[in-house]
């Protein structure tokens, strides 16, 4: 039998339910953000996250196991969607190598790295605190921590061409030395724990920078 105009399916219900479905994702990976990040990852069930997304367990169960929300969470934490992000591609990335002085470039790296990390802090620190004992995080862990590796990499590659990047230390090292100054580790232990405001961080990051990994 031929379906009649009326029987075919309409385009527009198909977006609906994408966005729907969409919507339904960004709840749930938010919901695991907030619990992972206040009650850490044992202390966090299906059911809770579930509940504070206002859904059914089995529909935060078909957005995978609670180790895989974990990772999503961090991902949607730190930049605002799921998936490794390019952070040359955010707007803060973009400002960041628009920068017209290592100076400004530095000014600039800090306030992004405020933007990424406090927002992350909590979510990131589950991570760290759940690889000792888990493989799969400890492997998701060791792949963020490569990823940011390349990215600090690759940005300080365009900040060397630019001749802005101090040349009497190897390069592997001012790499570490960002991956060190800008990693969440380094926000936790200064805001969280030292009790320091987030502006004395983003000026330390941003005179560390110059000190550090810049040529005066």
């Amino acid at each position: 039998m031929m379906n009649t105009a009326d029987d075919r399916p309409r385009p527009y219900r198909s977006e609906l339910r994408e966005r729907q479905a969409a919507e339904t994702r960004r709840r749930v990976i938010q919901a695991a953000v907030e619990l992972f990040s206040r009650q850490g990852f044992p202390g966090t069930t299906v059911a809770q996250i579930a509940k504070h997304a206002g859904v059914s367990v089995e529909t935060v169960q078909k957005h995978g196991p609670k180790s895989e929300l974990l990772r999503h969470a961090v991902e949607l934490a730190a930049f605002g969607v799921e998936g490794e992000t390019d952070v040359r591609a955010t707007d803060a990335g973009r400002a960041m190598l628009g920068a017209r002085s290592s100076g400004e470039f530095a000014t600039v790296l800090g306030r992004m790295v405020v933007g990424i990390n406090a927002p992350a802090a909590g979510v990131w620190m589950t991570v760290v605190g759940v690889a000792h004992g888990d493989a799969e995080s400890r492997e998701f862990q060791t792949q963020m921590l490569a990823s940011i590796r390349l990215q600090v990499e690759q940005v300080l590659r365009v900040v060397d061409e630019r001749g802005w990047l101090r040349g009497d230390v190897p390069f592997d090292d001012l790499v570490e030395a960002v991956c060190i100054l800008t990693s969440v580790e380094t926000y936790v232990r200064f805001v969280q724990l030292d009790g320091k405001p987030v502006e004395a961080y983003e000026a330390f990051v941003a005179r560390a920078i110059k000190d550090t990994v810049l040529a005066r």
